[in-house]
Formats: structure tokens, sequence, C-alpha cells
């Protein structure tokens, strides 16, 4: 079942939310390739790198496009691993951008690895919501897990919600003639509504036909562009009554302003000002989200 005059979701960089109503259950489901493409077109990171971060940007985009206000959802990864630093963005409005840092030097010692647990070592994975106006920012704070990004979500959501959750997310490279190298990330999400009976439902055998049917997921399915969003979940779900809600739609955003960066260097003082442009007079600033490099002649400062 889907809403009256229910338009089909695109082929990518859109979040599709379902129900599943009479067993008590939502989700969601999403496919990135032009935003995700974009958003790590700026960052010179190893393959494995890329692939972490593609898959935090379509976790970023499930959580954020679930909630009801204006503002911003980041995930955050912190570890003593290779890969020690990432930072994701949804944007009220279906906004992503997204960044991560690989210590080379620990790469290579570590024999260039690709599993999740030896980029990222021990740590921790914040999700943080941070509203416009009004409400405080909330963050939940959860142990990295050698599971991956998935696995570290649900664990998030049976610590801090409280919510049985089961998600499965995949990154790979593309490449197309004409078009260049890019990123895809899928990912689907199935959760308990919260309410009475949230806490008793992993006891169900409904549950347990979902963790199956989730098992059977595969990373195709998740990334082809050519497999509809509305297949996959006819497949999975079909002897259940599934409602569709209009998919959102997904883009690359980035906040950084000239004017926001020049009106921080201007606060330095002067002193300071004079030790950080090149040698031609000239400071440059880049935005580690999107790349974009900011000049500011010294004389302007002051």
């Amino acid at each position: 079942m889907a809403e009256s005059h229910y338009t089909p979701a695109p082929s990518a960089d859109f979040v599709l939310p379902f129900e599943l109503p009479d067993a008590g259950l939502r989700g969601r489901f999403l496919r990135l390739e032009t935003s995700s493409t974009r958003a790590l077109a700026a960052h010179p990171l190893p393959e494995a790198g890329q692939r972490i971060l593609a898959e935090a940007l379509a976790l970023s985009a499930l959580l954020g496009s679930a909630l009801k206000m204006e503002g911003r959802l980041s995930v955050q990864i912190k570890g003593d691993g290779p890969l020690n630093l990432l930072v994701t963005d949804y944007f009220a409005g279906g906004g992503l951008r997204g960044y991560a840092r690989v210590r080379e030097d620990d790469f290579a010692e570590a024999g260039r690895p690709a599993d999740f647990a030896t980029l990222a070592g021990a740590g921790a994975l914040a999700i943080t919501i941070e509203p416009k106006k009004g409400a405080q920012p909330y963050q939940g704070l959860v142990p990295l897990s050698p599971g991956g990004i998935a696995a570290c979500a649900e664990n998030y959501f049976a610590q801090s919600e409280q919510l049985a959750t089961v998600l499965k997310v995949a990154a790979a490279p593309i490449y197309r003639s004409g078009s260049g190298h890019g990123w895809r990330a899928g990912a689907m999400m199935v959760q308990a509504v919260p309410g009475l009976f949230a806490e008793d439902i992993r006891s169900t055998d409904r549950w347990q036909k979902v963790l199956l049917f989730m098992q059977t997921l595969s990373d195709i399915e998740l990334l082809d562009t050519e497999i509809a969003a509305e297949s996959v979940l006819w497949r999975l779900f079909h002897e259940e009554a599934v409602r569709l809600r209009s998919s959102l739609p997904l883009h690359f955003q980035c906040s950084c302003r000239k004017e926001r960066i020049s009106s921080v260097l201007k606060s330095y003082p002067a002193a300071e000002l004079r030790d950080l442009p090149d040698a031609d007079g000239v400071i440059r600033t880049r935005c580690e989200f999107c790349g974009s490099v900011y000049e500011f002649p010294l004389s302007s400062l002051q």
C-alpha cells in the first residue's frame, strides 16, 4: 500500500520511509550516488576509508531524515586506529556532507587494512542532534563495534533509545564512462515504533522473521540503481502490509561561508594574523568538508 498519488522513488539520492503497521514496525530505505560522490571527492582517502565515510553518510541520512525538526544531525567516530576521525552531517531538507581523516603512517604500518575494526580501532560513535532553535542539543555515545557502522548504530538504538532495530549498510566505488569514478551507498533500517509494546517486540515471531529477511538483503539490492526500492521492499515484506510514504530527495550541502571565515579571522589579534599569510601576503583556508579554498589578503582583515 502506498500514499494516494504515490510517485516511485528515484534511482538514487533519496530516502524512502515505509511502515509495517500490523507488525508495529517502521523503516527507511536509502540510496546515495551523486551526493556521496560529491562528498567524497574532497578527501584523498584510501578506498577503505572512503567506504566507511560513504556508509556513515548513509547512516546520517537515515537517522536525520526521520527527525521532524529544523537543524542538524551528526554522526562522529573517534578511534585510536588509522582512521581516527570521521564526521558526517545531515541538514534538515536533505543536505549531506562528510569528512574523514586517515593517518597515512599508521595505515601503512597496520598493513593498509580494509576492515572496520582495524581501521577505526577502539573508540566511540557519537550521534548528535542540534535543533536550529528551541530544544537543547542531544548527544548519544556508544563504543565502536568491530562489526562496522551498522552494528554501531544498532547498539546505539539498543542502549540509548531502547528500540529494537536492525540495519544494513553498504558502499562501493562505481565508474561510469564519461562521468568518471564515484561512490554509491545504500542502507535499510527497520525498527520498532515507539510505544507501550516496543520493548516486547524482540520476542515476537514477526520480529524474528524481519531479522531473517534482513539477512537475505544483498549489497547489490542496496546499491544497484537498476533495482527499484519498491521492488526490494516487496521481495522482503510481501507477506506484510507495507505502507509506503513519499521519498525524500538528498543532496550534497556544505555550510561553509566566506563571510563567516572572514569574521573569525578578523577576531584574531593583529600579531597572530601576521603569522598566517603565505609568501604573497594572502591567507588561504580550505574547508575540509567540500574542499573549497578561500583567500583573504592580509590587508583586507586589518
